[in-house]
Parts: C-alpha cells; sequence; structure tokens
C-alpha cells in the first residue's frame, strides 16, 4: 500500500459541500489513503518488540543476582511500554482489518505486560467517545486528583489534601501506573466484567506467576524487591509520561454541554512537537486530535494526516492545540496547580 505524500494540503473549504465539517475532512483524508492499514510497518514493530524483550530477559538471566539487574529493570519498563503501545493499537483495529486478528494481538500483548485486554478496551473507549467530560471520561476520574473545579470541591478526607498540592505529586503518583493497571484487570476479571473471562484469567496468571518466579528464583529477597519496585515503577511513570500530556489541562466538558464530533476531540486535545524520535517514544500518541478524529488510522499515517488536519482547522477557526514534550508537561502542571488553588486558599483560611 502507498500513500499519496503530495505536499499539496487543504486550499479551501467548500461550505456548498453537504455534511458536516468532520465528514470533509475525512474525506480528504481517505483521498490521502491515510486510513489504509500499514501491516509492513506492524511486522516489523512485533519483530524489533520481540527481539528486545527477549534480549531484555536473556540479560537478566545471564546477569544472575545482581544489583546491575536495576539497569535491565529500566529497559524492561521500556519494552513493556512499547508492548502497551501495539496493544492500543490493536484495540483499535489499526493493524488488521477484522477484528479478531487486532484481538489476537491485543490479547497477546496486554498478556505479556500483565493487562486485561477487555478491561481496558471497554475504559478506553468511554474515553474516547467523551474525552475530558468530568461524568463520563474515566481517565479523568481520578481519586487522588481533580481536573476540573467541581471534582476539587468535591474532594474529601486524604485526597482532597493530595488535590490541594497535586502538580507536586502528580509524576510521583504516575509511578503507581503500572500496579493501578495490573489491580484493575484483575479486579474486572475476578468480577466477571470482561468478556473473555477465562483467557484474561489465564494469561494474567501466567504473567503474574512467571514474572514473580523469574524474579525471586534469580534475585536475592531485596534485590528482587528493588527490580519489581523499579521496572514497575519506571513503566507506570512511562506509560503516564505517555498519555497525560494528551489531554490533561486541555478543555473540559460537563453535563449539558454539547460539541460536534470535529470539535469535541480537538478542543480536549493536545499534540506534541518532536518528530521521529518524539514519534517512537510516545508511541504515535504525540498525535493525539489526529488519533482521537480516526481512531483506526495506523499510527505510521498520522505524522501524514497532522498537516491535513491543522490547515483544516484553522480555515475552519476551530483552536488545534500543539507543543513541545516539555511544554506538554509544563501546561499539564500549571493547570492541576491552578485547580487545586482554591483548596490551599480554603486551608490558609481556615
Amino acid at each position: 500500500m502507498a500513500i499519496r505524500t503530495s505536499r499539496r494540503l487543504i486550499t479551501s473549504i467548500d461550505t456548498a459541500q453537504r455534511g458536516s465539517d468532520f465528514a470533509q475532512l475525512s474525506r480528504t483524508v481517505k483521498q490521502h489513503g491515510l486510513l489504509q492499514r500499514r501491516q509492513g510497518s506492524y511486522i516489523l514493530k512485533f519483530a524489533i518488540n520481540a527481539a528486545l524483550l527477549a534480549g531484555g530477559w536473556m540479560a537478566f538471566a545471564l546477569l544472575g543476582s545482581s544489583w546491575w539487574q536495576l539497569v535491565t529493570a529500566a529497559f524492561l519498563a521500556v519494552v513493556f511500554t512499547q508492548l502497551a503501545f501495539v496493544g492500543h493499537d490493536a484495540g483499535h483495529k489499526q493493524i488488521f482489518a477484522g477484528k479478531r486478528a487486532n484481538d489476537v494481538v491485543g490479547y497477546l500483548h496486554a498478556g505479556l505486560v500483565g493487562m486485561s485486554y477487555d478491561w481496558w478496551i471497554s475504559k478506553h473507549n468511554r474515553h474516547h467517545a467523551n474525552p475530558n467530560h468530568e461524568d463520563e471520561d474515566p481517565d479523568i476520574a481520578i481519586p487522588l486528583l481533580a481536573f476540573t473545579s467541581m471534582q476539587a470541591a468535591a474532594k474529601r478526607g486524604v485526597p482532597r489534601w493530595v488535590a490541594k498540592h497535586q502538580a507536586v505529586f502528580f509524576f510521583p503518583l504516575l509511578a503507581l501506573e503500572g500496579l493501578s493497571l495490573h489491580m484493575s484487570g484483575i479486579n474486572a476479571v475476578r468480577r466477571r466484567e470482561v468478556k473473555a473471562t477465562g483467557l484474561e484469567a489465564a494469561l494474567l496468571t501466567i504473567h503474574i506467576t512467571g514474572y514473580l518466579t523469574a524474579v525471586f528464583w534469580v534475585l536475592s529477597p531485596l534485590q528482587a524487591i528493588a527490580f519489581i519496585a523499579v521496572h514497575q515503577g519506571l513503566w507506570g511513570l512511562y506509560m503516564g509520561c505517555s498519555f497525560a500530556p494528551n489531554h490533561k489541562g486541555m478543555a473540559t466538558l460537563s453535563a449539558g454541554q454539547k460539541l460536534d464530533y470535529l470539535r469535541k476531540q480537538v478542543l480536549t486535545s493536545r499534540n506534541v512537537r518532536g518528530g521521529r524520535i518524539v514519534d517512537f517514544l510516545l508511541g504515535g500518541l504525540n498525535y493525539q486530535i489526529e488519533h482521537h478524529l480516526f481512531p483506526s488510522m495506523p499510527r505510521a499515517n498520522l505524522r501524514h494526516a497532522q498537516p491535513l488536519v491543522q490547515q483544516f482547522c484553522d480555515l475552519s477557526a476551530i483552536p488545534y492545540t500543539q507543543t513541545s514534550a516539555i511544554g506538554s508537561y509544563a501546561q499539564v502542571l500549571r493547570h492541576l496547580h491552578a485547580i487545586g488553588a482554591p483548596l490551599r486558599r480554603k486551608a490558609h483560611a481556615s
């Protein structure tokens, strides 16, 4: 499959055309072949990730009982995140045209990192349907954080104290994301909230049993605990740092507020600039606007869709947000600090 690489972008919007703004943009994207599958690029990712995973665990076995294993733990945290990115793409049917083939890839990759694929799909689909909606987006329904003034005002006890200082606690809390993903998956399977309960239970059991057996068999108890802390903490931090810049600090919606599909996805999302290195590190999630508009678009095509979408938004007078990686984290922290300010003022006043 060849993508048309013409540099000619949209030069005008034919308002006489029938259909919504998004329909016009979608036609342009389809004309450039950007919704066609890129199986070759994914086969290459499969091979590279398999080699990295095998290499990481081979190094683990060869090093044996050594504090140098903390380096292996950090390396495997990166590999686990790259595997999770592929599972994310499979969940959006970016890899194959059929659902079954994508699900096979999704279940396999979720099992490799110790997540429930069905649980994550359900949660992520709700996020895509209502990004940054304070009542309906599970990604901003975090007990210890507040992303809107209403969420902050509703906090009580420890969550309220954390929300006061949430900009300070934000990155440390991300280190717990890996543990949260494991526990959420286990609880979803235990409560039979997933479709393939038996398969998911087997995959999670194999992962947890194999992982803990290998770590405690090869390493001393203290080294094993340190390995798990570094590996799981860095994996959670990497995952959190990959997803947090995408929506946190962008426009939020509440009950009664309605936007058309195009504006709902663009106004609540943020892109991260940085070229191919950032594309790799963030798994294509840096093109969050394009991904939310076209969830099934293969990762390799997002960079080609970006200029088309940006110019369409410019011509339609729709704000299109794009910044650097550092700038995105700064915006997130400023937003969290501002949301927590009323709680801090009340604490000082009392």
